[in-house]
Order: C-alpha cells, then sequence, then structure tokens
C-alpha cells in the first residue's frame, strides 16, 4: 500500500515538474491570474463578471457563425501561445522572480495536474458504469442528455455559455473564501432535518 502512495507521489511530482516546464514562460502570467480568480482584492469578482459579460455582450452584438467563433477562439489562442512567453518577461521583469513566487507557481501547476487526474478519473468511472451497469448507464446518460436538452431549448445558448464560464471563472475564489463550503454545509443540515422530520413521521 505504501508503495503504491509512493508511486502515485512521484507520478503526480513527475507530472507537475513536466508541466512546469511546459508553461515556464506563462509563469507570470499565471500568478497574475491566480491573484485575480483567488480574489485577493475586493473589486477583483465584478471585474471578472464585467469582462466576462463584456466579451458576451460583443459576441451577441456581432453575432458571428459558430465556424467564426471556434476560429477566433483558437487565433486568439494561437497568439497568446507565441506571444506571451516573449512579451511577459519584459511586460513583468524575470528578475523579479522570487522563491515565494516560484513555490506558488509550483503549487498552481500541481493543482492543474491535480485537477486532470480527477477528470480522467470520472471519465474511467463512467466507463467501468458502463461495463458493469450498463443499464443504469444507458437511464443516466439519456436522461442527463435530455435534461440538458431541455435547459438548451428554454435558455439561449449564449446566456448558457456566459453564465458557465462566469461560474468557473469564479469558482476558485468562492473556494478560496468558504462561500461553496458554506452553503454545502447548509444543505446538507436542511436535508438532515428533512429527513429526521420524515423518520419522525413514520415512527
Amino acid at each position: 500500500m505504501a508503495e503504491g502512495d509512493n508511486h502515485s507521489t512521484n507520478l503526480l511530482a513527475a507530472e507537475t515538474a513536466n508541466l512546469e516546464e511546459q508553461l515556464q514562460g506563462w509563469g507570470e502570467v499565471m500568478l497574475m491570474a491566480d491573484k485575480v480568480l483567488r480574489w485577493e482584492r475586493a473589486w477583483f469578482p465584478p471585474a471578472i463578471m464585467g469582462v466576462v459579460s463584456l466579451v458576451f455582450l460583443t459576441i451577441y452584438y456581432l453575432g458571428p457563425s459558430v465556424l467564426s467563433d471556434v476560429s477566433c477562439f483558437v487565433m486568439f489562442l494561437c497568439l497568446a501561445d507565441y506571444l506571451v512567453p516573449i512579451l511577459a518577461p519584459r511586460i513583468f521583469g524575470s528578475n523579479k522572480w522570487t522563491t515565494e513566487q516560484q513555490q506558488r507557481f509550483h503549487e498552481i501547476c500541481s493543482n492543474l495536474v491535480k485537477t486532470r487526474r480527477r477528470a480522467v478519473g470520472w471519465w474511467k468511472r463512467l466507463f467501468t458504469l458502463k461495463e458493469e451497469k450498463p443499464k443504469m448507464y444507458f437511464m443516466t446518460t439519456i436522461i442527463s442528455l435530455a435534461a440538458v436538452a431541455w435547459v438548451g431549448q428554454q435558455v439561449h445558448s449564449l446566456l448558457l455559455t456566459h453564465l458557465r464560464v462566469t461560474f468557473l471563472l469564479l469558482l476558485p475564489g468562492l473556494n478560496q473564501h468558504g462561500i461553496i463550503s458554506k452553503y454545502i454545509g447548509t444543505a446538507k443540515r436542511e436535508i438532515n432535518k428533512l429527513l429526521k422530520q420524515k423518520e419522525k413521521k413514520n415512527e
């Protein structure tokens, strides 16, 4: 068991080191984005929502096709991938890179690796469910997709995308400030109260 944990830790460290090497040119930008996403200042959350809303209002106003949306997004990624490693050291100053910043960059890369592992784990669980309980897999998949299709029919797809993107960008800050755990705890307490009331009625 200890050997398995050791192997997993070593693998995580190797993957993190590999990711750090790949994203070295993005270090300063990632640290700045990390500060914004974790809400180090009070005005960061409204700024995030404002920027996202402005981008989606621009898309809504211009009304480009799906192909144009995808092309522009990929073009933006390619430009960022080429320009950021060149411009970031000149803007932020690579000589100002401290041990504390290096440690935080390591933590960010480690969290990204763990998130990727969780996503792969959920994907594998889905296929395990398909193999072990095909009927449950089929029913769950059909009901989930039907629900998503119904919501997509009722609400404009651009608005749904806007809400998803805003939530994902606010999620690190919500976790950092304990807002999600607070509401989850409240929901659990309410559910427990309801269950206890039902048990008393049944008695």
